[in-house]
């Protein structure tokens, strides 16, 4: 783990002159994953966190250039098999961390986004250690297999999308995507989200990397209400370092997801989200999809 973070601090350290000049914090966004939120079967995506530091040159509009408007993101993510299931033919036990930049843009009514992270996986990341302790401290069952996990391993992963919102009204919008990923795993994905309400219709949305469901980078003042959102989308891939080929892994060629999610904003200081996201199977002999919760409690005083 020390040697990921030598690095990630580095790679971040020289990229600040070039990205973080004249910018200032605008908004930061977070998002907490676990299946026991959704279907409480602990396996496979079973939990990840990611918080997102946003940067900017003034308040956030829609309207930013090209890096004028940076997300600093980082990431967690505990992937494991069943606890029922033999190692042979579920898949291996993921722990993984990034730490990576993201510039988000508009051109001619187009919002996009272009970044990368530097990731690490394997028992360098510290994750599996973490999962043992906490399950210990609270008489959990020992998660399965965390001795046979991927081994150490240090890469870039690459991400671009593009989004469009169509506002149909001050409480509706409709916001088509499509993205592509490479480096994790190899992916080109399309979908769409509907948001239902005054919150977060005007706010920095980010996607989160494991359901797809949005979470604000940036929080407009002065509002208060539900927004409720619904969303889906469907992958093509071609490859995974989750789930090596070459130790006998096949991955499923399509994925999809269905997602649907409440914003409540309290106030100013005061905000909550909860979400489920159904995810299909991702791998042979995966044999059914899983629900996963999101949950995001937001107090500053």
């Amino acid at each position: 783990m020390r040697r990921f973070l030598v690095l990630a601090v580095t790679s971040l350290t020289l990229a600040s002159p070039a990205f973080a000049d004249g910018r200032e914090a605008i908004g930061s966004g977070r998002l907490f994953n676990n299946d026991l939120l959704g279907d409480g079967k602990d396996r496979w995506h079973t939990g990840s966190y990611v918080y997102s530091h946003v940067r900017g040159r003034e308040a956030y509009t829609g309207s930013e250039a090209f890096g004028d408007l940076i997300e600093y993101r980082f990431r967690a993510e505990i992937i494991a098999p069943k606890r029922s299931t033999p190692a042979p033919g579920d898949r291996p036990y993921v722990g993984a961390l990034s730490l990576g930049a993201h510039t988000h843009f508009d051109m001619q009514g187009t919002q996009l986004s272009l970044g990368a992270d530097l990731m690490a996986i394997g028992p360098q990341t510290g994750l599996s250690d973490f999962q043992l302790a906490y399950h210990d401290a609270f008489d959990i069952p020992t998660p399965p297999h965390v001795d046979d996990q991927l081994g150490n391993e240090i890469f870039l992963n690459g991400a671009a999308a593009a989004s469009r919102t169509y506002r149909l009204s001050d409480r509706l919008s409709l916001r088509p995507f499509i993205e592509a990923q490479v480096g994790a795993e190899d992916l080109v994905r399309v979908g769409g989200d509907v948001i239902i309400g005054t919150v977060a219709q005007d706010d920095l949305l980010l996607r989160d990397v494991v359901t797809g469901q949005l979470y604000r980078g940036t929080e407009t003042d002065g509002l208060s209400g539900l927004s409720y959102v619904f969303g889906a989308d469907i992958s093509s891939v071609f490859g995974s370092r989750y789930l090596p080929e070459d130790a006998g892994y096949s991955v499923s060629e399509t994925r999809t997801r269905a997602r649907a999610g409440v914003f409540w904003q309290m106030g100013d200081d005061v905000s909550f989200f909860y979400g489920a996201t159904y995810l299909s199977e991702e791998f042979d002999g995966q044999t059914e999809g899983q629900v996963v919760g999101s949950l995001k409690l937001n107090f500053n005083f």
